[in-house]
This record gives C-alpha cells, structure tokens and sequence, in this order.
C-alpha cells in the first residue's frame, strides 16, 4: 500500500456504498416479512402508487432501477392483481400501469414502511441534521443528473 493513497474507507462514495448496503439489506426483509414483497416490487408499488400512471421506462426511473428490473416487478405486481397494465394512449407499444384498489391499499402500507425505515436510519440524526443532509443529497442528485445528462 502506498502512503500518498487515501484510505477506501476515506472516501465518500465508499462510505455512501456501505450504508446502501446495510439499510438494503433491512429494507429486503421488512418488505418481504410484512408485507410479501419483493424489494424491486415494493419500489414500483411505491413508484405506481405515487406517480400513477407510468410507463414502463417511467416507471424505472421513478424507482431507480433499470428498465428490465422494473419490467419483471410490474409484471409480478400485475400478477398478483396489485397494478392494472392498459395499453397506452400515447405509444401503441407501450403500456400504462396503474394501482388497482388493493394495490391502493398496500401503497399505503409500502409508504408507511418507508416512512419507518427512514426514522430508523436517520432517527440518529437531528431534525435540523436531518434537512442539512436532505439539502446535501437534492444538491448531489441534482449534479449527477446533470452530468448523466451531458449538460
């Protein structure tokens, strides 16, 4: 190891890493023991359920995931009679996704749990710390977006 080098854990984007990690891996098993969900199929319902309607491609970025992730998590939630999938009225290709009533219903059960799961992860944090990092975060989407964008 070189003495000049920072140390990995130094690094930002090392420590953002591990804490996506460690939540993730909370996140997986409250989806899935209280409520029978997937991690990708409860970020569609939660994408589905606030944005309705999406398209697919919409749909993937809503909730951050690629377009094949969010194709299989609507076809499970179409599946299981959470999510409606109509043909769209503005690419005859495309379809449109949109919450039937009981997906309604576990929305709101989706969104209650993130609600939980953010007061566990940040509730070390102050009220005032936590909008710092609200702004912080707002700021680095916002510049990677552009860079992604080439702008």
């Amino acid at each position: 190891m070189s003495a000049d080098l920072p140390l990995l854990q130094d690094f930002l984007t090392y420590r953002l890493h591990k804490l996506n990690k460690l939540t993730d891996r909370h996140s997986i098993d409250a989806y899935a023991g209280e409520l029978g969900l997937g991690v990708g199929e409860a970020r569609c319902l939660a994408a589905i359920g606030q944005f309705a309607p999406l398209s697919v491609n919409d749909l993937a970025a809503r909730a951050n995931l690629d377009k094949a992730q969010a194709s299989r998590a609507a076809q499970m939630l179409v599946e299981r009679g959470l999510v409606l999938k109509s043909a769209s009225d503005v690419d005859a290709r495309g379809v449109v996704l949109t919450p039937t009533r009981s997906g309604k219903l576990l929305w709101r059960r989706v969104m209650k749990l993130i609600e939980r799961r953010n007061a566990d992860i940040f509730g070390c944090l102050s009220d005032s710390e936590q909008r710092q990092l609200e702004t912080f975060f707002d700021r680095l989407i916002e510049h990677a977006q552009r860079r992604e964008a080439g702008d």
